[in-house]
C-alpha cells in the first residue's frame, strides 16, 4: 500500500472528481465552517483534523492562484462548463460567485487577491453577456 499525503490524496480522489477550476474553488471555499475552519469528514478521519486542515487551506490557496493566473478565454470555456453542471447559465453562475466573492478566498489569501478575484469575476461575466450564443471564440 502506498502512503501519500492528505494533500495528495485531495488532488487525486476529491478534487479529480470535481470538474472546472471555478467549480474546485467554490466547493474548497464551501468546506469551511463559520469560523473560517476546514471540514472534511473522510480526510479528518484518514490523515487527523491538522493535517486535513491543511491540506485543504493549501489546495484552496492554490486553487485560487490557479483561477487568478487562467488567462481568461479559458475561464469562459470553464465557466460555461462550471454552469451547465450546477445548471444555470454561464453569466448567472459567475454573477453568483461574484456576489460571495469573500467567501471564495482562502485565509490570508495574499494582498490585492480579493480585488484580482473580482476584477476576474467582474470580466468573465462581462465577456458572457457579450458572447452572441452559436459565435465561435477568437482562436
Amino acid at each position: 500500500m502506498t502512503l501519500i499525503s492528505a494533500l495528495e490524496d485531495l488532488h487525486q480522489t476529491t478534487l479529480k472528481a470535481v470538474s472546472g477550476f471555478l467549480r474546485r474553488l467554490e466547493y474548497l471555499s464551501g468546506l469551511r465552517d463559520k469560523e473560517g475552519d476546514y471540514e472534511h469528514w473522510g480526510l479528518n478521519r484518514v490523515y487527523g483534523d491538522l493535517a486535513s486542515k491543511r491540506a485543504l487551506a493549501q489546495a484552496h490557496r492554490a486553487m485560487l492562484s490557479k483561477v487568478l493566473t487562467t488567462p481568461l478565454k479559458d475561464l469562459v470555456d470553464d465557466a460555461e462548463e462550471s454552469s451547465k453542471l450546477a445548471g444555470v447559465q454561464a453569466t448567472t453562475y459567475v454573477e453568483r460567485l461574484s456576489h460571495t466573492t469573500p467567501n471564495l478566498l482562502p485565509t490570508e489569501p495574499g494582498a490585492g487577491s480579493a480585488r484580482h478575484l473580482n476584477s476576474v469575476l467582474h470580466a468573465l461575466a462581462s465577456l458572457l453577456r457579450s458572447r452572441k450564443p452559436g459565435a465561435n471564440p477568437p482562436a
